[in-house]
């Protein structure tokens, strides 16, 4: 066991996937773009929105800066409730809390979205911390995220850490602290992706990942 757990959001703990390709969708249609499959924006999944604006749809700095504001007006509305939890996930937070595991969330999400997730699912009270980025775009690198969120608990080092997540920006965030990491593959990342990260361990459910935490 590990005496601190660090769970990604998106993809690891809910499936967003509805919420947030809409949003994403949504702010496209203000520029003009209209994307028909909205599975094809799943890749915004997990990185931060800025970086993706750029990455999948060549949009400027000041563009995509612009475009994540566009999202967050669908977002805050309805895309974040348009979300669901993974089966036998609010039990294996319950758990690792009972066992005596810190559970923390570290999330590129902006802090007061996945609070409110967190707490709209009632699962709030199974995190001795929440951490994600601000809503001006700052601390929004995974291991920025990481390093704040150990920062609040107090902690020296990760070597009784982990963090659980199902993009590389998790595993490479970890490996930035020092931390040990686990890929998940029912999120949005692929085993090819999580291994080129270099992701210590991959589990292929929320039941494996059990086994492996608890």
């Amino acid at each position: 066991m590990f005496a601190y757990c660090f769970f990604d959001l998106d993809g690891t703990i809910t499936d967003p996937r509805i919420g947030i390709t809409s949003s994403v969708a949504y702010a496209l249609e203000k520029y003009g773009i209209s994307v028909e499959d909205k599975d094809e924006l799943t890749t915004f999944i997990g990185p931060p929105l800025h970086e993706s604006f750029c990455k999948y749809f060549g949009f400027s700095n000041m563009a995509a800066y612009d475009a994540v504001d566009k999202y967050r007006e669908y977002y805050k509305a309805q895309g974040i409730f348009e979300n669901d939890l993974y089966d036998g996930m609010a039990d294996l937070l319950r758990d690792l809390q009972k066992a005596g595991t810190k559970v923390v969330m570290a999330t590129s999400k902006p802090e007061v979205f996945a609070r409110q997730i967190a707490e709209y699912f009632h699962i709030d009270a199974y995190f001795s911390c929440i951490t994600g980025s601000e809503l001006d775009g700052t601390r929004v690198a995974k291991d920025e995220v990481i390093a704040c969120a150990m920062q609040r608990m107090g902690m020296q080092d990760a070597c009784d850490a982990i963090m659980i997540g199902d993009r590389m920006h998790d595993i490479v965030g970890a490996k930035k602290n020092s931390m040990e990491s686990v890929g998940v593959l029912y999120g949005y990342g692929s085993r090819q992706e999580l291994e080129d990260a270099g992701a210590g361990r991959i589990v292929g459910s929320v039941a494996e990942l059990r086994t492996l935490l608890l």
